[in-house]
């Protein structure tokens, strides 16, 4: 234990990250576990259908619990160790069976029921926290007795216990792969900024030199070197290893996740029947806007629209392939290098040569002036004061004219050796009141970006940007909320396939010319990007567009699937995969891959029959976008009028009114899917097909 005081005690919504100490959180959690079960315990009989002394006093008797379980899981997927895994293991069971144990209170789901329906003494905005809460209880199988109760619980603790051994092992076998090169010829092609990465990773790992044009390199399985070596690299093999590597990561020993799969899909199923669903996807759709048939009809929309321009891209590629020298057939490997090469042909521009102009801290000045414009608020940087988990990590203060309204970490760069990969942001405290005081909501912007080497800043992919700004849209809707109700707040209480619409839509402003100006300037001169060089990368959107479109169809339709009509004790979930893939590419995954094996966002993360969401809430934020297109982009009052009702409908409202509702307030209708088709060129499909989506 750190010193005499568990530090972790105190938590009042955010740790001290300086102290964080893995030996601290079970006797932590146990006592803040423990108190928790007695107040509850005390305050069970005494329920009544009041909010104050229901809704409130339960969420105070939780909240400790809470804010330190979720501290605690941030540090999991930042700085991950064997001592915070085994502390995760220890206590994840009895947090599960506590959370049960409120979930399947029959006082207090018949308080809520009475108070629900008093519909004078409850705000439209309780009233819906209530009903969530209502639905929130049933699904955690409130209405069950003996047996079918007790499976149920056994059920949900498993499932939590492999959700989190399924993305360890993806972090595992993430970082237990690398490949050490000598030979320069090996990675011809790829650039000096990335072979800086590659061997400041050699370096790091082997504590010896590592020369940037002479090597050592190391290849691993993060972001930036896979990208690095599928992009770039003229050398097949090498793309076939490194692809291999990835394809095939948590498949083997100890972090093999296939077995895993199969159970989660057989205890997901079962869960749903204990409580009266036909499938698992029908039971996470009774908190959604789509149903399964609505969900499947907007993917099969989309994958009409983008098969003939498939098809047309695909052929133009393995055209040019071939006469520059390719042989044989494409393979899956191949696309990625190809593609950079025709672009680069075809647009007169490189990724290498936009990355000079994407230094961070410029990119983050433009960002962050954008932001200022659209919704009125300032960012001041405070990372001084800041108790943070690495060195890297910046914290920033966000204010408007009413004074400080949230603040945010941003954990900008890949750590390989603790830190899982991909990009995502996490609420470590909502907005809320507690005893009458008002609590600002904070949150993590986390990406995998390349570090900045040899005293120069990192510079940025165009991928990056896009991906930084994705996931500012999701800091903005869980800082900008105006809700005060700890589970509507932010992102808290928003039906899943709507929460990525502002995440979708700040992408758009990527390819805004004012606001890349903004956000540019070389690293050896400080010129911003030419225009002619921004009007290249614009016309550039669209390439290859429906070949990654279908590539998202081919994740949503097997997802549906698998949590629908597949029958894991029966059936081969890969298989599944497959036959998604062809309906959606021509060139099929490579014998021994195993994408579900690292597809951590339905079995590890909230996507469960839901992946589909990206592409619904891209119809959402397309047309969202629309909005600022027919106001007038190169007008700075209509852009600012627009940000502004952004803001005051779609951030600020977060969970407190339903989603079809909140984007009828902002775009004055419902929304359609044209800007999404116009914004990937591409055309809806000639037959009849569902309008998608409605409310």
């Amino acid at each position: 234990m750190s010193g005499g005081t568990n530090p972790l005690l105190s938590v009042s919504g955010v740790v001290d990250f300086r102290s964080f100490d893995a030996a601290d959180v079970v006797p932590a959690i146990t006592e803040l576990l423990a108190r928790a079960e007695r107040e509850f315990d005390a305050l069970e009989p005494a329920l009544a259908p009041r909010w104050e002394s229901c809704v409130a006093a339960v969420d105070a008797v939780e909240r400790p619990l809470e804010d330190l379980w979720r501290n605690t899981m941030h540090m999991s997927s930042v700085a991950n160790s064997d001592a915070l895994r085994e502390a995760i293991d220890t206590v994840q069971g009895p947090l599960v069976r506590f959370g049960m144990r409120v979930g399947q209170s029959r006082p207090l789901f018949d308080a809520l029921e009475a108070l629900a329906a008093d519909a004078a003494a409850l705000s439209p905005a309780q009233r819906r926290s209530v009903e969530r809460r209502l639905r929130g209880m049933r699904a955690a199988g409130v209405g069950l007795d003996g047996d079918d109760r007790a499976r149920f619980t056994a059920i949900m603790e498993r499932l939590s216990e492999l959700g989190t051994r399924f993305s360890n092992n993806v972090l595992d076998a993430t970082r237990a792969w690398h490949l050490d090169i000598v030979d320069p010829e090996r990675l011809r092609g790829v650039s000096e900024v990335d072979r800086a990465v590659l061997a400041a990773g050699y370096a790091r790992a082997t504590g010896t030199e590592a020369d940037v044009a002479q090597g050592p390199w190391r290849v691993g399985l993060d972001f930036p070197s896979v990208r690095a070596v599928l992009d770039d690299a003229s050398d097949r093999s090498l793309r076939e290893e490194v692809q291999g590597a990835f394809g095939t990561r948590a498949t083997r020993g100890d972090s093999n996740n296939e077995p895993l799969i199969r159970e989660i899909l057989e205890l997901r199923a079962e869960s749903a029947r204990i409580l009266g669903f036909a499938t698992f996807a029908d039971l996470q759709m009774e908190a959604r806007m789509a149903g399964v048939s609505s969900a499947t009809a907007l993917l099969e929309t989309l994958r009409a629209a983008a098969w003939e321009p498939y098809v047309a891209e695909l052929a133009a590629l393995e055209q040019y392939a071939v006469t520059r020298g390719h042989e044989g057939r494409l393979e899956s490997f191949d696309l990625r290098f190809w593609r950079a090469r025709m672009r680069e042909e075809r647009f007169g521009f490189t990724s290498d040569e936009l990355r000079p102009y994407f230094p961070v801290p410029r990119v983050l000045t433009g960002l962050f002036a954008l932001i200022e414009r659209l919704f009125g608020v300032q960012i001041v940087e405070a990372t001084a004061d800041a108790s943070r988990w690495d060195d890297q990590v910046q914290y920033f203060r966000v204010f408007d004219r009413g004074g400080e309204i949230a603040g945010f970490y941003l954990d900008m760069y890949a750590r390989p050796e603790n830190k899982r990969s991909g990009a995502w942001m996490q609420p470590l405290l909502p907005r809320r009141r507690v005893n009458g005081a008002l609590q600002l909501p904070v949150a993590v912007l986390v990406c995998n970006a390349a570090p900045p080497l040899g005293g120069r800043p990192s510079t940025l992919s165009f991928d990056d940007v896009l991906t930084l700004f994705h996931e500012f849209g999701h800091g903005l809707q869980h800082m900008l909320t105006e809700v005060e109700l700890e589970d509507l707040s932010g992102t808290g209480g928003i039906e899943w396939d709507a929460v990525e619409l502002p995440s979708q839509f700040m992408e758009n402003w990527c390819y805004h010319w004012e606001t890349v100006a903004g956000m540019t300037a070389h690293t050896d001169t400080g010129e911003p990007i030419p225009r002619e060089l921004f009007d290249k990368v614009c016309a550039a959107k669209n390439f290859f567009a429906a070949q990654d479109l279908l590539r998202q169809v081919a994740f949503g339709l097997t997802d549906l699937e698998l949590h629908t009509v597949f029958d894991p004790a029966a059936g081969d979930a890969d298989a599944v995969y497959r036959a998604n893939s062809a309906r959606t590419s021509l060139i099929p995954p490579r014998d021994g891959d195993r994408f579900l094996c690292s597809f951590a966002h339905i079995f590890a993360g909230g996507y469960a029959a839901g992946y589909y969401s990206y592409k619904w809430a891209e119809v959402l934020s397309a047309d969202a976008f629309g909005a600022f297109e027919d106001a007038g982009l190169d007008s700075p009052p209509a852009v600012e009028r627009t940000g502004r009702h952004f803001r005051e409908t779609v951030l600020a409202l977060g969970g407190s009114v339903e989603p079809a509702e909140v984007f009828r307030r902002f775009r004055g209708r419902d929304a359609t899917p044209d800007a999404v088709l116009r914004h990937n060129g591409l055309s809806a499909p000639a037959r009849a097909t569902p309008d998608a989506p409605r409310a």
